[in-house]
C-alpha cells in the first residue's frame, strides 16, 4: 500500500527539539566540515529540511566515505546490509 504523505509524517517526537535547543541553529553546526573515514552520529536537526535522512536511522552512527554537493555520503549497517545515506552536516555529530 503507497503511503500518504512525507517521510516527516509520525515523527512528531522523534523531529522535536527539547527547550533548551528551541530557536536559530549554530552556524558552526552548520557549515562544520569532515574528512573521509571519520566516524559520526546521525541527529536530525528539525529546523534544517535539506539533506534530512528517513527517521527510521536517528541516532545510528556512520562513517563519511565521500561528498555530494554541499552533504555528505554516510554509510551505516542496517540490519545486516550496508547502506549509504546522503547527509547535510547540519545532521551530523563527531563521535
Amino acid at each position: 500500500m503507497q503511503r500518504i504523505g512525507s517521510f516527516r509524517r509520525k515523527s512528531r517526537h522523534k523531529l522535536q527539539k527539547d527547550a533548551r535547543r528551541k530557536g536559530k541553529i549554530s552556524l558552526t553546526r552548520y557549515f562544520q566540515a569532515f574528512n573521509d573515514g571519520d566516524k559520526v552520529f546521525l541527529l536530525a536537526e528539525p529546523a534544517v529540511h535539506e539533506g534530512m535522512y528517513f527517521p527510521r536511522f536517528h541516532g545510528r552512527s556512520g562513517i563519511i566515505t565521500g561528498k555530494r554537493g554541499k552533504c555528505y555520503h554516510v554509510r551505516i549497517s542496517d540490519m545486516d546490509k550496508e547502506k549509504v545515506l546522503i547527509v547535510h552536516p547540519a545532521h551530523l555529530k563527531r563521535c
